[in-house]
């Protein structure tokens, strides 16, 4: 039976579709028909299996009651604030103004609550992370997109500036998210050079109006290479701490701990001390939320005082890490086979397929062939965090004919 695409074809990959056309995957494979399902947004192993860390597991089984049944701090407790920050930054000694949050969309949220107002907009790269369009039309705040780099191009830095500059003099301030390293769902990241021209193009513009830039880090712990982690936290921590513009991320444990269902997270600004920000914080949270689930926070600190589990989830994040590399390798041999460009990817759990003319319709077709990715205005999202290498081949012919 044919899925209905719900979503509009000139939307994006919404939660409605991605649901839909994860559903008909499994109802499918409950047929014993061979299924790829390319749909999922969360690390499988080659069996269909939820990865989860043992390192992490072992230490949540240790849990006494007093670390998991009190309410938390509303602001979250400050010594997990403190460890969340310095597993990206570990030079700081402070977390500065920062909130725990139900996972990073939480922190999301919580920008557009306090950086603009209903009607206004935000800047972030296209295509992005679905959820973007749903937390941003929640909080009646348009979403307006600047193209990601195309494979082999730079940033388009004139196209950053120019709707940037536009959002400035509508509103009088502007919030950008960037999703990078590990861009969701291109599964690529800025190169040095583009990184720092955007950044110096925001530290330029930010004498026009007050600008604050989100990092939104969610697969940095997935990266091909953990050297270009690195670089750029040292990018935007530099950058951060000039204080030309607000800089702040989003961090959370969901993918790093494999603890998605926990929703841990927090929103820091590392190089602020604003009390007033602090404050405006706290009360969203407690207008929302309240506070969050003190488990998870008990779990980060246990981590940071144990030498052995940190050296357990390192080689965790490694193996996986290689696995990533392995499929997206598979995957990017086959296509290339099919006489296609290939899979570029430099981290995360995606990777962006052209389909052109009509993704939407691309989708359909391979769903004939038993396999089902998302459908976005700029391509297919192929979950590589579901699939086996050994899927690569059939993937790709399919792929190739659905295209041809």
């Amino acid at each position: 039976m044919r899925t209905h695409l719900l979503d509009s074809r000139q939307g994006f990959a919404g939660d409605d579709l991605i649901f839909t056309l994860n559903l008909a995957a499994q109802q499918r494979a409950a047929t014993g028909a061979p299924v790829i399902n390319a749909t999922v947004g969360a690390l499988l192993d080659d069996h269909g299996k939820l990865v989860v860390h043992d390192s992490v597991m072992a230490l949540w089984r240790e849990l006494t009651p007093m670390e998991i049944a009190p309410y938390a701090p509303i602001a979250g407790d400050p010594a997990f604030l403190l460890a969340l920050t310095q597993r990206h930054w570990p030079q700081l000694t402070s977390p500065g103004v920062a909130v725990a949050t139900p996972g990073g969309s939480g922190a999301l949220a919580l920008t557009l609550k306090n950086f603009v107002e209903r009607g206004q907009a935000i800047l972030t790269a296209a295509p992005f992370w679905g959820p973007y369009a749903t937390i941003t039309a929640e909080a009646a705040v348009r979403l307006e997109t600047v193209p990601y780099p195309e494979v082999g191009e730079t940033l388009d830095v004139g196209a950053w500036e120019a709707k940037a500059r536009d959002l400035l003099e509508e509103q009088g301030r502007l919030l950008v998210w960037l999703n990078d390293p590990c861009h969701n769902p291109t599964g690529r990241s800025l190169s040095r050079d583009d990184r720092r021209t955007l950044l110096s193009m925001l530290r330029d513009i930010a004498s026009q109006g007050p600008v604050t830039l989100l990092l939104d880090f969610a697969y940095l712990d997935y990266a091909r290479d953990p050297n270009d982690v690195r670089e750029a936290l040292e990018d935007y921590a530099a950058f951060g701490a000039e204080q030309a513009v607000l800089v702040c991320a989003s961090l959370s444990l969901s993918k790093a701990f494999t603890l998605y269902g926990s929703r841990a997270g927090a929103l820091v600004f590392p190089w602020s001390s604003d009390a007033a920000l602090k404050g405006a914080l706290v009360s969203s949270c407690r207008g929302t939320w309240s506070n969050c689930a003190r488990a998870p926070m008990s779990v980060l600190l246990r981590m940071t005082k144990s030498e052995s589990a940190q050296a357990a989830l390192a080689a965790e994040h490694a193996h996986w890490r290689r696995v990533l590399t392995e499929r997206v390798a598979a995957l990017d041999a086959a296509l290339k086979a099919e006489g296609l460009p290939g899979a570029p990817w430099d981290g995360g759990f995606f990777v962006t397929l052209p389909a052109p003319p009509d993704p939407f319709a691309v989708c359909e077709k391979l769903q004939a062939a038993h396999v089902f990715v998302i459908p976005m205005p700029e391509g297919l999202r192929v979950g590589v965090c579901g699939m086996k290498a050994a899927d690569a081949v059939r993937f790709a012919k399919a792929y190739a004919a659905s295209i041809a």
